[in-house]
């Protein structure tokens, strides 16, 4: 007995038909729920290439602009630091001036003695303390790479210098004759 297969060959021209349509209606409802033109590389292939080199421009760019930013508020935190250790050195300055005078007594000097001991004191801890995301910013010289570009290389550097009363030069400094450096009745250079 031969076996006879039947096809309809009007059903199969439907059915693929159908199938064309389905995955067309699967691909515009992706489009529509996603917001995307190109949601994978089948929808354009050179679009979705042109849109990968974009989108790791924009978050390259979008971390140089937080690195700038940290960059910015290290310079921001060494700012207020060196802010107050001007503050001290003024009042260095003022308190060298007053014992300039001759009307000062030996008891005089040595408390404007003790206060710019203190002051000096300040200074070494402003700088042994002021830090950055755990970096010692006025603490020792070196330098802080900050990259501010989408790509590597794109970079600013931004130096930093030891600041504290032995760079400044005034380690040891008094005005009443007992320390390592006699200053005694000269005032601080401005």
């Amino acid at each position: 007995m031969a076996q006879v297969i039947n096809t309809n060959s009007l059903s199969l021209i439907t059915q693929n038909n159908i199938n064309k349509n389905q995955s067309a209606l699967s691909s515009s409802i992706e489009r529509l729920s996603s917001g995307l033109r190109i949601n994978s590389a089948k929808d354009d292939a050179a679009g979705q290439a042109i849109a990968n080199r974009f989108t790791s421009n924009i978050k390259g760019l979008t971390q140089a602009a937080r690195n700038a930013n940290d960059g910015i508020s290290v310079a921001q935190t060494t700012e207020g630091a060196l802010s107050e250790i001007n503050n001290n050195l003024q009042r260095i300055r003022e308190l060298t001036v007053q014992a300039s005078t001759g009307t000062n007594s030996d008891s005089d000097l040595d408390s404007i003695q003790d206060e710019i001991k203190s002051r000096l004191d300040e200074i070494d801890r402003v700088s042994g303390q002021t830090q950055f995301n755990g970096v010692n910013v006025l603490a020792k010289d070196g330098s802080m790479k900050i990259q501010v570009g989408a790509n590597d290389g794109q970079t600013i550097t931004i130096d930093l210098k030891k600041i504290d009363s032995d760079t400044l030069g005034l380690n040891g400094f008094n005005v009443n004759g007992s320390g390592t450096i006699a200053n005694k009745r000269r005032p601080l250079a401005t």
